[in-house]
Order: C-alpha cells, then structure tokens, then sequence
C-alpha cells in the first residue's frame, strides 16, 4: 500500500494477471503468423520480417484498445473491476509489444540504407500534403514515445515523486497515444492489404473504445442538487450495502457515499495513491478499498490503517425524507465523522420523511456541529477537491 514500505507488492493475483497476458500475446503472435500470412491479401508474397512486425504492430494496437476499454467497462458493471488492479502491468507489456514492432520496423526497412537509420525514418517520407502515401511513420513514434513514458513512469516512486495528480494528467497521454496509432495503423497498413478483415476489426476497436467511454460519461456518478450547504445524494436504500454511490459536489469534486450495513459514512471518491475512484471500489475488512491497487481507508476518519499513512477527506452526512445529504465542504483528510445511522428497513422517528432533521451533535447522526445545515465550517477546515 505505501512505497515507504514495500517498493513492489507480488502476490498470487499479479502472478496470475502477467501470466494470463504473456501466454495471451505469445499466441496472439503465433496464431497471426501462422494464419494471417495466406489472409493478408497482397497482390505480392509477405516476407517473414514483415509478417512478425505486423504482428507485434497489431497485438500492440488490440492490447491498447482493451487497455482503454478496462476503465469504462469498470464502472458499467463492477464485474470488471479487478482487471483494473494490475492495469500498469498491461500497459508496460503494451510498450514491450510496441517497442518489438518498431524495432523490426527499423531493422527491415533502413538497415541497409547508407543513411542513419534515425535519419531516414524521418526523411525517406515527407508527402504531408496528401492522404494516400502520408508519411504515417509520424504516427507511430509519436504513439511509442508516449507509451515509452508512460511505461518509464508506471513505478509508485514516480506516482509519490511528480504528486498523484500530476502523474495522473501525464498517463492521461495515452489516449493521445491512441489516436496517433489510429492514424498510424489507418494511413499505412490498412491502405497495403485488400483482406478487409483487420480493417472491419480495426474499425470495430475503435468505436467500442469511443462507445464505451460515451455510455461510461452517461451513466456515471449521480447529479446531485446543492441546497443550504447540503448535496444531495439520493435515496438512501438504492445504496447496495459494502458499496458506494459517488455524489458530484462541485467541479471535479466528488464524494464517495459508502453504506456498511445500517450506516453510512462518505469519503473523497479520489484514492490518495493515484487517484483511482474509490466509489467504484467495495468494503473489505471494515476498510474502503480502491478498485485499482487496493490501498484501503477507514470508513470514519479516511485513515490508511496501520503501519500505513495515507489519508483522504472526509465528509458529514445527514438525512432529510429518506435522502442523503452530504456537506458541500470536505474535512481536512483524516478527520473523524461519526457514521450516520441509516437502516433500509426501518428508518427511526427522526429520520422519517416530513420530519425536521436530527439535532446536532446527537449520537449517530454524522453531523457534527461544523456541518449543521446553517453554520460555518471551522477556519482550519478549508474545501478540499477530489
């Protein structure tokens, strides 16, 4: 949970996820070398380099599409969640993968030119003013340059040393690095072969990644209403119990509403370590754990549990006619909040629908005096942002 600690976390299920990947690319590549030459469709035969950097080029190019798929598909159905867990992992294999096509690439096409190799990767080409015959290689170094950083930088010591957010813009770049390959792959191999096999794949690749994040936008974390103070976030018994429902607060701040049993208690929905959506994670062990490398929190206070440090903001909650109300300003990370008492099956007096809200300070009801619908947040308690 904490480079401090541990610099690499192996365990059975990192074991198992690389293990699942390599034998996956390995017959990946052996399959498209052992089929796709007799489908390839040129109108001459396929030499045996070109028939491996294809391979390696188009396994780079399906392996980013699923890379991308991963996090959308997460958060339409939770089934997909421990994909996310060793994602890293997948995309450092992806610029493995990468890195072989162009290497390839490089020793195929320009070994025995009498120019720097470099050289003529960036000059032998420069039609830029038109489509059939554009200088595509662009395309690719571009896209592995971005892969190659991100791949650099997958280590939690580059998370901790650039700051969780900074970092997380940075491997933001892989979707640039996605386009350049779609533009790469589209400009130069689709326009070789007459099979359209791998461009109808292609095609379908690259709406699904466009699909999925659409729907994953559309059907995301609740809008809520802010009033007085309060956001709320919805009613109480659609939250399943061990999950979460994330509240929008303002901007890019969200709050995560977790229901343990009767109570409920909320949290920053943006994991200390790299930001990962811990509305999207579960209760386990008492503990709030993010769906992508299971660091954990305590539901009350937003502490890591010992000998582990990390701390995220916390906010208080209170019921109004069956809703939850979470406060439009977060806690400092780590401050403790009550849990606030609120059964599906038999909400008490107090709570009930038509009724005023629960004094302040009562047991139980998560609303300190601080966050009272009214009041003012104490000066040493300033906004935090997800």
């Amino acid at each position: 949970m904490s480079v401090k600690f541990i610099p690499v976390q192996w365990n059975a299920n990192k074991w198992f996820y690389d293990g699942v990947l390599l034998v996956a690319v390995t017959l990946y590549i052996w399959l498209y070398i052992m089929v796709a030459t007799p489908l390839a469709g040129t109108t001459l035969p396929i030499d045996g380099a070109v028939v491996r950097m294809r391979a390696f080029g188009t396994c780079a190019f399906f392996m980013l599409t699923a890379i991308l798929c991963i996090g959308p598909l997460a958060r339409l159905n939770p089934r997909f969640l421990p994909l996310l867990y060793n994602r890293r992992h997948f995309g450092v294999l992806t610029a493995l993968v990468a890195m072989t096509h162009a290497l390839y690439v490089m020793g195929w096409y320009f070994s025995f030119s009498p120019t720097d190799p470099i050289d003529a990767l960036f000059t032998a080409n420069t039609s830029f003013g038109q489509i059939l015959g554009f200088p595509f290689e662009i395309f690719g170094i571009l896209a592995l340059a971005i892969l190659a950083v991100l791949a650099a930088t997958s280590h939690d010591f580059w998370l901790s040393f650039l700051t969780p957010p900074v970092w997380k813009g940075l491997h933001l770049g892989i979707y640039g690095a996605y386009v350049a390959v779609v533009a790469h792959v589209a400009l130069g191999y689709l326009q070789d072969g007459t099979n359209p096999t791998f461009a109808v794949l292609f095609a379908l690749c690259a709406v699904a990644v466009v699909s999925l994040h659409v729907a994953a936008l559309m059907g995301g974390e609740r809008r809520a209403v802010s009033a007085e103070g309060w956001v709320d976030g919805g009613p109480i018994n659609t939250i399943e119990d061990g999950r979460a429902r994330i509240v929008t607060i303002r901007g890019d701040e969200r709050a995560a509403v977790f229901r343990i049993g009767d109570t409920l208690s909320a949290v920053s929905n943006a994991c200390a370590h790299q930001n990962g959506p811990l509305g999207e994670g579960r209760v386990i062990d008492g503990c709030i754990t993010c769906p992508w490398h299971g660091f954990q929190y305590r539901p009350e206070d937003g502490c890591s549990p010992a000998p582990f440090t990390e701390k995220i903001s916390t906010y208080a909650l209170k019921l109004d006619g069956g809703h939850v109300f979470v406060a439009d300003r977060a806690n400092a990370p780590g401050t403790a909040v009550p849990p606030l008492y609120a059964p599906t099956s038999a909400l008490p007096p107090s709570h009930l629908p038509g009724t005023t809200a629960p004094p302040r300070d009562a047991p139980g009801t998560g609303v300190p005096p601080s966050h009272s619908a009214g009041t003012t947040a104490p000066p040493d308690q300033s906004p935090e942002t997800a």
